[in-house]
């Protein structure tokens, strides 16, 4: 019989490619429909993957502290303290040394998190919700005491300009030399244009640290459910007291976990420095905490955790990149287009109700692109947020969280 936790079978990956396929091909049509390129243009494809790495890597930090058993709501506040130590460093030692303060930082943030809960069995949500408080003040703290009346520039609220900034380059032949999909994006061509757009913007002005970001996803996935130590790791989360029975060591699985999921939070951080050139008091913007809802979107898998961040990247890039609220009224289209069919999909299941309540916020999106011809500013502002939440809202699924997560854990102690 196969486990609840066990990997996608291969039918499912097939329906997880053909649903995404339908997607673009929406997307693709609506674009057209709408004559706003910036949809599915290269710019802001990029934009997209700058804006979804900070959310992608805070939600993988909850991610691998989850599966251990260890809820993380301290996410905001680790990316926080990791935004802080990718200022210093980069101050310092440019790009690898904003790498290397950033991860520190928010290992740290992990650490005080993994002492307050696994040693001292804090409740996990005050242990999280205290971190957060403390490290707002303890970055206005360190930034008075190294910044202020410095000849750099930095103040009580940012710290000076990086030294220098990463390095770029683009993929060859695809994007550069020959450009064959710059070329294939030029051309118009519904979808296969589209198509190259994306990839356009995915492989061109690259930075080795975005590649590393990237690269932590099905890198997580594969030490999770293909290795003995991610096998020890999710039975941390499952059932602990098991686990302790068989040999593993549960105090340090889940002390390695928080770690590194703080570790991955301040690597967020990290991303938002290497955007601005350095650190900004308030930058992380909630991030810490949109990453943990794309985590339970992802069903704490990284797959679904990548979707709900892309998501929430691509909303905010069309915004951004728009020159009129034209373009975020084909969004509100497309949204409406994506509401429909999950109205159809929960009727033909017999969720009627749902599925009815779907078909008509479906209505109201095409109604309101019929006939607005802007948008408020407010409104357009808002646009990350609120196509994230009609989304994410509208794809019911039966979420399965670890059994054992937030649960105090004594060694030897039977629940």
């Amino acid at each position: 019989m196969r486990r609840p936790d066990s990997e996608p079978s291969g039918s499912r990956w097939r329906t997880v490619l053909l649903v995404a396929a339908l997607g673009f091909v929406a997307l693709s049509l609506v674009r057209v429909i709408t004559d706003q390129d910036v949809l599915t243009s290269s710019g802001t494809a990029r934009a997209m993957l700058v804006l979804a790495l900070p959310i992608a890597m805070a939600g993988l930090g909850g991610l691998v502290a989850e599966r251990a058993g260890v809820i993380n709501i301290g996410l905001e506040g680790m990316m926080i303290l990791g935004t802080w130590g990718a200022g210093f460093g980069g101050w310092h030692a440019g790009p690898w040394g904003a790498f290397a303060g950033a991860v520190i930082g928010g290992a740290l943030g992990g650490l005080l998190h993994a002492v307050a809960t696994v040693t001292f069995g804090v409740d996990h949500i005050v242990s999280g919700v205290a971190i957060n408080l403390v490290a707002a003040g303890l970055v206005r703290f360190l930034s008075e005491g190294v910044y202020v009346g410095n000849e750099s520039g930095g103040g009580p609220t940012q710290s000076p300009q990086m030294s220098s900034g990463p390095a770029t380059f683009d993929v060859p032949i695809l994007s550069s030399g020959p450009d064959l999909l710059g070329r294939l994006e030029d051309t118009g061509i519904p979808v296969i244009a589209d198509a190259a757009g994306v990839l356009h913007g995915l492989t061109s002005d690259l930075t080795v640290f975005a590649v590393i970001g990237v690269l932590l996803l099905p890198l997580a996935w594969f030490v999770l459910w293909r290795t003995a130590l991610g096998l020890r790791w999710r039975s941390a989360g499952e059932n602990p007291l098991a686990a302790e029975t068989l040999g593993v060591d549960v105090y340090r699985i889940k002390y390695l976990a928080v770690i590194v999921s703080g570790a991955l939070a301040g690597l967020g951080g990290l991303f938002l420095v290497l955007f601005t050139g350095g650190y900004r008091e308030g930058q992380t913007g909630g991030r810490g905490y949109i990453g943990l809802a794309a985590m339970i979107f992802g069903n704490w898998r990284p797959g679904g955790l990548a979707t709900g961040a892309g998501l929430f990247g691509y909303s905010d890039a069309v915004r951004l990149r728009a020159s009129s609220s034209l373009a975020v009224l084909a969004l509100v289209l497309l949204v409406g287009i994506i509401l429909a069919a999950i109205g159809l999909r929960d009727i033909l299941r017999g969720r009627y109700v749902l599925g009815g309540v779907l078909l008509v916020l479906a209505g109201l999106a095409v109604v309101v692109w019929a006939v607005a011809d802007s948008l408020p500013t407010e409104f357009t502002a808002m646009t990350p947020y609120i196509v994230t939440l009609a989304v994410l809202a509208s794809a019911t699924q039966r979420l399965r969280p670890p059994a054992a997560d937030g649960l105090r854990y004594r060694r030897g102690e039977a629940r």
